[in-house]
């Protein structure tokens, strides 16, 4: 998951303004990585829970 949201933060626009926010409030830089990858699980669980696709406006 680590990777994955590496990846995330470099394409896409949402995660990356997030992670850039955390790190420029004081953050160490694995805490704001953990940080977007609960995010990231919040957003999934609630799509499997509700039963929606993926919308790029759901972060």
């Amino acid at each position: 998951m680590y990777m994955a949201m590496m990846s995330a933060i470099q394409c896409n626009p949402k995660f990356k303004a997030i992670y850039h926010r955390l790190v420029a409030a004081g953050k160490p830089k694995k805490v704001a990585i953990i940080a977007c990858i609960r995010k990231l699980i919040v957003i999934i669980n609630s799509m499997v829970r509700d039963g929606v696709m993926w919308d790029p406006k759901m972060v």
